[in-house]
């Protein structure tokens, strides 16, 4: 609680070690992978941009990925090419001290950071599919992490939340993923990770849906540093790629998922996006309802146009604090003010640790309702009673 008033954080990371995670791999993983301890990555930096002190800890890498803003290939503004031997750098961390070490593998050093800022609730978005090329140890990865989740959340179920991860790959696993987790206290939604140039709206997907509405678990879009919308298309830049990349892909999750139908078949299923931005939110709903009719290619039996679903009370979306308060004030007035949760973005380095709760309690130009909504109560619409 910061200064009287409850705090959700809609939008944080936990992307265990492989040394936090390691104990919970099935036999699976290991009778696939013998010599797994060749595919640890160590972890020099850490996801604040903090330099990190041997023996250093790991993250499990397998390689994959289809490009993206986080490549190494980058070309500065105004060359003609990439500048010979330079490398990608670190972004500059954003807040006023590092987020305590720790927090991605120990729940009690997650838990002071949480209390330093004033943050009653986190939700975690989690480690997802590894993009293993063999769908099984993919799978297995994903349930390991799940239990891994189970583990660190039972710390606190009230306070730390996670999601489910689910997978295009293996839709029938992923609905029993649903089903064996869904209940616990820390789940709060359901992660997609679909193949590249897969569509959220494929209907292989419904199964999925299905589950999670029964569950009454959010479908959650969280955008992505590699293979995202127009990610072929960046001119090596990563200013670009960093700063369309995150919109774009919830855009195009937006329009799928409303212009599908899946609304209108799973009527008691929400959605929701997180670190994309918000501010375009106005402008894409106006769009949508033009393009619906000026285009068309959308289900035939739409029951409303793409803005009521933006607006009807199932639709959810995280702010970004760098847009500030006269954004979430045009959002608020143009699409109401059900829609916008407060979000960090910890421990990444585009968080203002410990300070975020605060910058956004600064804001005078929201009244104490608006306030109060985007702090804590649209994220318990979204996500459900802590």
């Amino acid at each position: 609680m910061r200064n009287g008033q409850r705090v959700y954080d809609a939008d944080t990371h936990l992307q265990p070690t492989a040394e936090a995670l390691e104990r919970f791999l099935p036999k699976l993983i290991r009778d696939r992978i013998p010599d797994l301890d060749k595919f640890k990555s160590p972890i020099k930096i850490g996801l604040a941009g903090e330099s990190r002190p041997e023996p250093y800890r790991h993250y499990y890498r397998f390689g994959g990925g289809e490009g993206g803003w986080g490549g190494d290939n980058v070309r500065i503004l105004g060359d003609a090419g990439p500048r010979p031997g330079m490398q990608r750098r670190f972004q500059k961390f954003m807040g006023a001290k590092h987020p305590t070490d720790g927090g991605i593998d120990y729940a009690d050093i997650r838990l002071q950071d949480m209390d330093e800022e004033g943050i009653d609730v986190q939700l975690m978005v989690p480690s997802g599919a590894n993009g293993h090329a063999d769908r099984e140890i993919e799978l297995a990865f994903i349930q390991a992490n799940h239990e891994f989740l189970d583990d660190f959340c039972g710390a606190d179920p009230a306070r730390l939340k996670s999601l489910i991860v689910v997978s295009a790959r293996s839709v029938d696993e992923s609905v029993a993923e649903i089903k064996r987790w869904g209940g616990k206290r820390w789940a709060a939604g359901i992660q997609p990770y679909l193949p590249l140039d897969y569509p959220i709206d494929h209907p292989d997907l419904n199964p999925i849906w299905q589950a999670a509405e029964t569950a009454n678990l959010t479908v959650v879009h969280h955008s992505f540093a590699s293979g995202y919308p127009g990610y072929r298309d960046l001119w090596s830049n990563p200013f670009i790629g960093r700063t369309a990349s995150h919109p774009w892909g919830a855009m195009r999750m937006v329009a799928a998922f409303f212009g599908s139908g899946i609304m209108d078949r799973y009527p008691a299923l929400k959605c929701a996006v997180l670190e994309s931005g918000f501010g375009w939110l106005p402008f894409w709903a106006k769009r949508m309802d033009d393009q619906v009719e000026y285009m068309g290619y959308v289900a035939d039996d739409l029951k409303q146009k793409p803005s009521d679903y933006m607006t009807g009370g199932r639709f959810f979306c995280s702010i970004v604090l760098h847009e500030g308060p006269e954004m979430v004030k045009m959002v608020d007035s143009m699409l109401g003010d059900h829609i916008l949760m407060f979000g960090s973005d910890y421990p990444h380095a585009e968080s203002r640790f410990p300070e975020s709760a605060d910058k956004v309690l600064g804001w005078e130009n929201l009244s104490p309702d608006e306030m109060q909504k985007l702090l804590w109560g649209n994220a318990v619409r979204a996500f459900g009673e802590p």
